[in-house]
């Protein structure tokens, strides 16, 4: 059987978007071209944590690789550490007919903290382009952001609240084009570190296959 490259779990519409708009860009991830199967959770965050595993055994057979992710604000599981409930359940997938050709990334707080960067993109989908006060002095003058942080503490807050000031209506697309147009190498956020570590490892561009 000729196995596709990646299936994904991805715990909302969300994280299925910027998934989508960052596999269109291999060169920034540091990785060969690959074609990926995404797949979006009904029962979100809490049912990928505890039953994503099993969702993913199915697909042993059909991919070379597999990719877990979810928040872990939300996901029922906060009990235990995100890099802790990782590592769980990827003993989970060594365990299962995956062996080490799957992983979770657990991100933390949730997807949000990927958003935030210095890019004007980020401005740009946002509705903020030419406003004033710009965005990160407002975020400042609300509450949402220290002078001194890159990203609120509260990612996903902040985005909504940014959106709403700006009249931007709240839409799964917009993760997508932060996704496919932000500089990469801004986001210093660890869980997307592990997710391009993983794809490198996984898919580097010097693999023809």
């Amino acid at each position: 059987m000729n196995r596709k490259d990646l299936v994904v779990l991805a715990a909302d519409k969300d994280l299925e978007c910027t998934l989508k708009g960052l596999f269109t860009r291999p060169q920034a991830l540091g990785i060969r071209a690959i074609k990926a199967d995404i797949f979006v959770h009904p029962q979100h965050d809490p049912a990928s944590a505890l039953r994503g595993v099993e969702f993913l055994s199915g697909f042993s057979e059909q991919y070379h690789y597999g990719l877990l992710m979810f928040d872990y604000e939300g996901s029922g599981r906060e009990q235990s550490q995100p890099d802790e409930l990782q590592e769980m359940i990827n003993r989970k997938f060594v365990h299962s007919a995956w062996g080490g050709r799957a992983k979770a990334i657990v991100l933390s707080p949730e997807l949000e903290a990927w958003v935030w960067s210095g890019s004007p993109h980020v401005d740009a989908v946002a509705g903020w382009k030419n406003r004033q006060p710009a965005l990160r002095p407002w975020m400042i003058e609300q509450g949402w952001l220290q002078a001194d942080e890159v990203k609120p503490e509260r990612p996903k807050e902040a985005f909504q609240a940014a959106l709403r000031e700006a009249k931007i209506p709240r839409s799964s697309s917009l993760y997508q084009q932060i996704a496919e147009r932000v500089s990469l190498r801004q986001c210093t956020d660890e869980s997307f570190q592990k997710f391009k570590d993983i794809l490198v490892n996984w898919f580097p561009q010097d693999s023809p296959y």
